[in-house]
């Protein structure tokens, strides 16, 4: 009888974790089956706006450079392009690197106060203390390991000019054939942008920031009351306020942007550490407000981007896993071989679902990853390891308190090479 019922519960909680989330099955195919938007606007006669591209860097005097390089070589005019970088708590030549690539550069040293949220908000406000801050329709927010397809911006106007108020882009990977780490990032961000996001560009529901390569407009900047997201994961902060808010974030494919990936497993746990502990901050924070958001926002499009957030969340995930252990106990009731059997199974099943969607994105993007064939093969069949090794991070974060840590970026290639 016992058992009967923990099979039940089992059962009942994985119905409804699969509920929430077949969307995301339905987002591998969803952008080729629905017909492509149609907009007023083409890169050539959509109107110039002017724009602020603001970098945080923090010690990268080596690769930021190379990315002020490729944003002074975009087609877009440069009369309505402007570099700003926040040098933060730096203790080497980064802001005379900057300053010689031909950036505005503000200086900040805030021992107390670290993290790439407080120093984009320390920046507007240096902004508008030397009166440029007006002078800008929009804010571009990239790393400083990041390179700009030469077109990027052509592209991301044409979608501002057609009334986005934020904007996030495809995110590629500069460094996808050092190791098993590097792979397993690309993966996951190209599975972010054509798989996700596109998805979510094409039903017209709003799409998730992801760390770098977004903008905003200065109205919606000063809508939202400024720059205040200084949790771990400020990027998560922003799309949920704007979920919250009722604020769709655009998606343009077409713009393209590299960053680097860490190649040490060691950096790479205390970064995805750091995810996860901003998106735990993040939960606790607006988790009610995104549950509220459901209910209480006026479209069906804003109410699907709330309970998207939602199943994104810490909730989500924490859903997810009391539905596995509840499946685990269940597997364990089973007696003799079948235990085995079950165990396999369940294990077997998870690893080629990852296998899978890594080899979809793969092929799916074959041409647009920057290794070799082999390289490229060899990450297919890694990125069931690197996502597994989430739960480390998992483990991590749940026992280490929270704190904010550089993520070092040494690889110098400049933009042309990755043309």
């Amino acid at each position: 009888m016992e058992n009967s019922l923990l099979l039940y519960i089992s059962v009942g909680i994985s119905l409804f974790v699969g509920f929430c989330y077949i969307y995301q099955t339905l987002y591998l195919f969803l952008p080729y089956i629905l017909p492509k938007r149609k907009y007023r606007y083409t890169t050539e006669n959509a109107p110039l706006h002017r724009y602020g591209v603001c970098i945080a860097a923090r010690n990268e005097e080596a690769v930021l450079p190379e990315l002020i390089a490729s944003i002074k070589a975009q087609s877009y005019p440069s009369s309505h392009l402007d570099v700003y970088v926040i040098a933060d708590n730096c203790t080497d030549n980064t802001a005379s690197a900057a300053e010689k690539a031909g950036a505005v550069v503000f200086r900040r040293q805030n021992r107390e106060k670290i993290g790439k949220g407080y120093a984009l908000a320390y920046l507007f406000d240096a902004m508008k203390n030397a009166g440029v801050y007006d002078n800008y329709d929009a804010f571009l927010i990239l790393d400083a390991d990041n390179l700009l397809d030469k077109d990027y911006m052509l592209h991301m106007n044409r979608l501002f000019a057609e009334g986005f108020d934020a904007l996030t882009s495809r995110r590629n990977t500069k460094n996808f054939g050092d190791n098993w780490l590097t792979s397993g990032y690309g993966l996951w961000f190209l599975h972010e942008g054509i798989h996700l996001n596109h998805s979510r560009m094409r039903l017209g529901a709003g799409c998730a920031v992801s760390g770098t390569g977004f903008m905003f407009s200065r109205r919606l900047l000063d809508d939202l009351g400024g720059w205040h997201y200084h949790t771990l994961t400020e990027d998560i902060e922003f799309s949920t306020e704007c979920a919250v808010k009722g604020r769709r974030i655009g998606y343009c494919h077409d713009a393209v942007f590299y960053d680097e990936q860490p190649t040490r497993f060691d950096v790479s746990i205390r970064q995805r550490t750091r995810w996860i502990q901003g998106g735990i901050q993040v939960a606790f924070r607006y988790g009610a407000k995104v549950l509220k958001g459901i209910f209480t926002q006026k479209s069906f499009l804003k109410k699907y981007t709330c309970f998207e957030n939602l199943t994104l969340s810490m909730w989500g995930y924490c859903a997810s896993a009391i539905a596995f252990f509840f499946q685990l106990f269940a597997i364990f009731m089973v007696e003799g071989k079948g235990f085995l059997l079950a165990l396999a199974a369940s294990c077997a099943g998870f690893i080629l679902s990852l296998f899978i969607l890594g080899a979809l994105t793969a092929w799916m993007q074959w041409h647009e990853i920057r290794a070799s064939t082999g390289q490229k093969i060899a990450g297919v069949f890694t990125f069931p390891i690197f996502m597994i090794t989430f739960l480390i991070s998992v483990c991590a974060a749940v026992l280490t308190r929270p704190v904010w840590h550089p993520i070092p970026h040494t690889r110098v290639i400049t933009a042309k090479e990755m043309q």
